[in-house]
């Protein structure tokens, strides 16, 4: 096989791998040990990903890239905080010598020996993205023109499986907290002679009064089997719900 198709190939497997992966901690930590395999010289890995706005980096080789890979969001520097804030691509060839991120760049260069570095957009969209994916060498011009163009192809695919595997969970999530307040709903019905949506609203009543989460008060009242919160009298709840309903 030429170079191309040994490239699929890895490209083909590597899908496999993380589509099999159960949680996206664990695809993104795949995808930190898979990503090495497509560059010739490739000594860390490491996935920021943006969350509310903010970027913090979960998953890395080493815990010490991952806190110096996090350094760049508190320094405000960095190729990964530029590939995620204006360009998709950011190529260093020598850190040593780069004068873009003087301190974040003397921090790798000191504490890790890295010399060079590829950073990767992760996006499904143009106008969004879920991070950036980083790769580090400890030789400086260590990356070819090749190496460029498969690491956009891996982001591309790494976006792709990691927005799955997110949404995945979120739903999965979803569906799990719809059915507790099913269960506890279906309690209190029983429990107090209720039609559904009344027992919905005394657990949402008791729920904010509580200053908690609807699932977490369901989940309480499906494992006591009945409603929690001694302090709280649960029975004028009921009868204050039942009494709006009529």
């Amino acid at each position: 096989m030429d170079d191309r198709e040994v490239f699929e190939h890895q490209l083909a497997d590597a899908v496999r791998e993380l589509n099999d992966q159960a949680d996206p901690p664990h695809t993104l930590q795949r995808m930190v040990d898979i990503t090495p395999e497509f560059f010739d010289s490739c000594d860390f890995v490491g996935i920021s990903l943006v969350e509310r706005g903010l970027i913090h980096t979960p998953a890395a080789s080493t815990e010490r890239l991952r806190e110096l890979d996090q350094l760049q969001y508190e320094l405000g520097e960095g190729p990964c905080r530029e590939a995620i804030r204006s360009h998709a691509t950011v190529i260093v060839e020598d850190l040593a010598s780069d004068g873009r991120w003087p301190r974040w760049g003397r921090a790798m260069t000191e504490v890790l020996g890295i010399r060079s570095s590829l950073s990767f957009r992760l996006f499904t969209r143009p106008d969004d993205t879920w991070g950036a994916l980083n790769v580090y060498s400890r030789t400086p011009h260590s990356f070819t023109d090749q190496d460029v163009l498969h690491g956009q192809v891996i982001a591309a695919m790494s976006a792709v499986v990691l927005a799955r595997s997110i949404n995945d969970e979120h739903l999965a999530a979803a569906l799990e907290t719809r059915t507790v307040i099913g269960q506890a709903t279906g309690m209190v019905m029983e429990r107090y002679g209720l039609d559904e949506q009344t027992a919905f609203n005394v657990l949402r009543r008791l729920s904010s009064q509580d200053n908690r989460k609807l699932r977490d008060l369901a989940e309480q009242v499906v494992a006591d089997r009945g409603l929690p919160l001694p302090h709280v009298d649960a029975e004028a709840e009921v009868e204050a719900e039942a009494d709006k309903g009529a």
